[in-house]
């Protein structure tokens, strides 16, 4: 079978592989998504030499000799250089990645996930690839150009939809055990299913997760947080038991507790749902905001109660799922700035606006959800309807419908009032200067008072009515207005 990759460079690679007197295989990925139909800009190319199968260094000479041939006529691209690794790598002018390296053989301890490397054959290479869609080559030598090199059924597997490992898996995740989670990432991204005997490879050896560094098991995280439904990851790593070790917090979520026949719902399950719902949502692919999602409700299990005449109660859930991000972050080594911030504040107020739609909907209590949320406010209220599921559809129109009049008011009070980003016209230096005074208690005082009543309705958001409160206030407190000489 011949296959035409359609992009110029790759006769370019080639023709140099063929000057220098070397094999060129276009692998992996790039050949997967050629058959996907789906945009690819990395290409990964295995070299190996004609008679002796090639050395490490291999793959760093034909790099320099594609670059200068892409060169000609223009700037030659810069090639970065591995010689540890034997790779060499370049960036073309219409945005390729391009990676090269030998034909490698590798060999694993049972401690570590970092192989023991020696030159290989194109078998070799392919035997080490982690899934057979990923193992299939495509030549590129003038000779043999398109000829496509798939020893394990790869193209098979890709019309069937099937994850599956060139070897024996658990040889494959036992050595690597990061290929765990790239099956889990890949059946969340192609919508693909795991086969059976590789899925039970991988519940077999969970436990091995714990070699890998957490930001690499990170990195496939966040790629099953942008799929398209990053439920069927999140599912994988549950009934496999990466989740329990992964993100405990969210397998503890999973189960339904019944007491004198009433059980509340699970909510891992619902928080699938939740998590599926601002994917579809949300257009611009914001990592965080599904994160936000993924967590909160984490901290449903800690502050779980039953009441004879309440049920299953999980009051103040929020607060504590808030106070558990940072933990989450830290362990994960997710970015613990502005990011993890914005996650804190969504799981923290996340129950907001639905409690305004269950009770009447006031000025000031809508005031206060726009003066707490700031610019977050539109990202919250996506995640607050995607909150609403219930497997009673009316139940779930009366709640779309009492959550459409609090956004409704949320517009008409911002475009009113000016509260989102709210900063009240009165600032602290300004009753310091009137009043003549330094930092104190008294000057908490009158802020709070002035920002209460305009979030309350009770003054305009002006500074002339901030003002007049203020000097007020100032006479309850018994300050004295500084005069000039």
């Amino acid at each position: 079978m011949d296959v035409d990759l359609g992009l110029e460079i790759y006769h370019t690679i080639g023709a140099a592989a063929d000057r220098i007197g070397v094999d060129a295989y276009a692998v992996g990925g790039v050949v997967r998504d050629h058959f996907l139909q789906r945009h690819c800009t990395d290409i990964d190319v295995v070299c190996v030499g004609k008679e002796t199968g090639g050395d490490v260094s291999i793959g760093i000479e034909l790099a320099k000799a594609v670059a200068t041939a892409v060169g000609q006529g223009g700037k030659e691209p810069k090639v970065a250089v591995f010689k540890n690794f034997g790779t060499a790598s370049f960036a073309t002018r219409d945005g390729l990645q391009l990676e090269f390296v030998g034909a490698r053989k590798e060999s694993y301890s049972h401690e570590s996930r970092k192989p023991a490397v020696e030159n290989g054959t194109l078998q070799d290479d392919q035997n080490r690839r982690d899934f057979t869609v990923n193992a299939m080559a495509v030549c590129l030598n003038a000779g043999r150009f398109g000829e496509l090199v798939d020893p394990f059924g790869g193209i098979h597997d890709l019309n069937e939809g099937i994850l599956r490992t060139p070897l024996e898996p658990n040889i494959t995740f036992s050595d690597d055990p990061l290929r765990m989670m790239r099956a889990v990432r890949f059946a969340s991204q192609l919508g693909f299913r795991i086969d059976d005997a590789t899925f039970q490879a991988i519940t077999d050896n969970a436990k091995r997760i714990g070699i890998v560094s957490s930001e690499r098991i990170t990195t496939e995280l966040n790629k099953i947080m942008l799929s398209p439904r990053p439920s069927i990851g999140l599912k994988l790593m549950m009934r496999c038991g990466l989740m329990t070790i992964v993100l405990p917090e969210v397998a503890m979520l999973q189960g339904v507790e019944t007491i004198d026949g009433r059980g509340h719902k699970d909510n891992f399950y619902h928080t699938m749902e939740v998590v599926d719902h601002v994917a579809e949502s949300d257009m611009s692919g914001n990592l965080w905001l599904r994160w936000a999602a993924l967590l909160h409700d984490i901290g449903k299990p800690h502050v779980k109660k039953y009441s004879d005449k309440q049920g299953w109660t999980f009051h103040g859930h929020e607060a504590k799922g808030s106070h558990m991000v940072k933990r989450i972050f830290r362990r994960l080594r997710l970015p613990l700035g502005g990011e993890m911030k914005y996650v804190e504040k969504l799981v923290m107020l996340h129950m907001r606006p639905i409690i305004l739609a269950e009770d009447e909907v006031t000025d000031s209590a809508v005031r206060r959800l726009l003066f707490e949320a700031g610019d977050d406010i539109d990202d919250l209220m996506l995640l607050c309807n995607a909150d609403i599921t219930s497997k009673n559809p009316d139940k779930v129109r009366r709640h779309r419908s009492n959550f459409e009049l609090v956004k409704r008011k949320l517009v008409e009070l911002e475009e009113r009032d000016r509260i989102r980003n709210f900063q009240p016209p009165v600032n602290g230096q300004d009753i310091m200067d009137t009043f003549g005074i330094g930092p104190c208690r008294e000057i908490g005082i009158i802020k709070d008072a002035i920002k209460d009543a305009i979030l309350d309705g009770k003054i305009p958001n002006d500074r002339d009515a901030a003002w007049q409160m203020m000097l007020k206030m100032a006479e309850e407190l018994d300050l004295k207005k500084v005069t000039a000489d």
